[in-house]
């Protein structure tokens, strides 16, 4: 754990907890427009399809689903495999650029699925899998097919896995649009996009957008949040050009000298989160968000639920049943707490579900209590 001096101010977790919601566009919704704000935070986690519609409308004022989904049918953002090894949605050029940032991290997954691949010649299957799918985009199902065909006595898996990571192959539409439904079929995001991959940007530059959307943070929370390693030397090079804090257990964390740090006590209004938002997987350290006290309740076996937020921090889990937006609270919350909910409920309804009949009630969400 690196320390700093003992003359690096102090930031407790309200105090961190405030930077990152401002960061990340949840203190006031930003008047972005969407590709700005997808490029703000460098991509919108992406497990599944509804959830970046969830996370904007959490962050933009004035956000309709139906912008992002034109974007991703115009080709201008796409759903890719990238940060953490999982799925982002990404403006185009960071799609371009991101992907060949990380594939460090894919070629080590796939030393894992090394036994299944014996005799592969790698080069030659990420040749195959590129002019399959750019001859006509291939579910994963249908590459794995291919692949065997030519190899055997490979494991299928594995061979669809090494497809995934030498290649960065994009999630082609109607996957992802807003209101539409559509099995996950790829091709490669040079094809998709018509342009070929960008050269991966200088790890400087990417520790300041980092920065710049989470904030302050340190070497660690920057390696949990990209899924890369060895990144202290891009920090020590900056360390110039960046300020200095110690979080409440030492912990050296850098920031921009102009990026916003707001009072600890500054209001946080309610903000209802998506299933795998940004806000909470982008720390090594997660408690400038979690309370230790909620840790683990928000997930059950492989089950991760939709979150909100009250005075800035996880607080509950709420789901959508046939009639109603359910809120279940972790804890005990004021009557006005509980009004100020309610109220953002009826705004994320109107924004997501319009003309729908949703009621907003408190309940229970979490059935099973591991």
């Amino acid at each position: 754990m690196t320390k700093t001096t003992a003359a690096a101010p102090v930031l407790g977790a309200r105090a961190l907890n405030r930077a990152t919601l401002a960061r990340q566009l949840l203190l006031r919704r930003s008047p972005l427009s969407v590709p700005q704000a997808v490029e703000h935070v460098v991509g919108l986690q992406a497990q599944n399809v509804k959830p970046p519609y969830y996370a904007l409308a959490a962050r933009l004022e004035g956000f309709a689903p139906e912008e992002l989904s034109r974007l991703m049918a115009d080709r201008e953002v796409v759903r890719i495999v990238t940060l953490r090894s999982t799925i982002h949605t990404h403006t185009a050029d960071d799609c371009l650029t991101l992907r060949p940032l990380v594939q460090p991290a894919r070629d080590r997954e796939l030393t894992i699925f090394r036994k299944g691949l014996v005799g592969v010649d790698l080069d030659r299957l990420a040749a195959l899998a590129r002019e399959l799918v750019e001859a006509d985009p291939r579910t994963m199902a249908q590459l794995r097919e291919a692949l065997t065909a030519e190899w055997p006595d490979a494991d299928p898996q594995a061979l669809g896995i090494a497809a995934r990571c030498r290649l960065p192959l994009v999630q082609v539409t109607p996957r992802g649009l807003w209101g539409r439904s559509g099995q996950v079929a790829l091709t490669t995001a040079e094809h998709w996009l018509g342009r070929p991959a960008e050269p991966a940007p200088a790890p400087q530059d990417v520790v300041l957008r980092y920065l710049a959307a989470f904030g302050p943070a340190s070497v660690k929370d920057m390696q949990s949040w990209a899924g890369l390693t060895r990144l202290r030397e891009a920090f020590e090079g900056l360390r110039p050009r960046l300020v200095t804090f110690r979080d409440e257990n030492g912990v050296e964390l850098f920031d921009l000298p102009d990026a916003p740090r707001p009072d600890a006590d500054t209001p946080a209004p309610p903000r209802f989160l998506p299933e795998f938002d940004n806000l909470l997987l982008s720390h090594a350290d997660r408690t400038r968000v979690v309370p230790k006290e909620y840790w683990g309740r928000y997930w059950v076996g492989n089950l991760v639920h939709r979150t909100f937020l009250v005075d800035g921090f996880l607080a509950g889990v709420w789901k959508l049943e046939q009639d109603a937006l359910v809120i279940e609270p972790f804890g005990t919350l004021t009557r006005a707490q509980r009004a100020d909910l309610t109220k953002e409920g009826e705004r994320m309804l109107g924004v997501m579900h319009a003309g729908e009949p949703y009621d907003v009630r408190f309940g229970t969400v979490l059935a099973e209590r591991g």
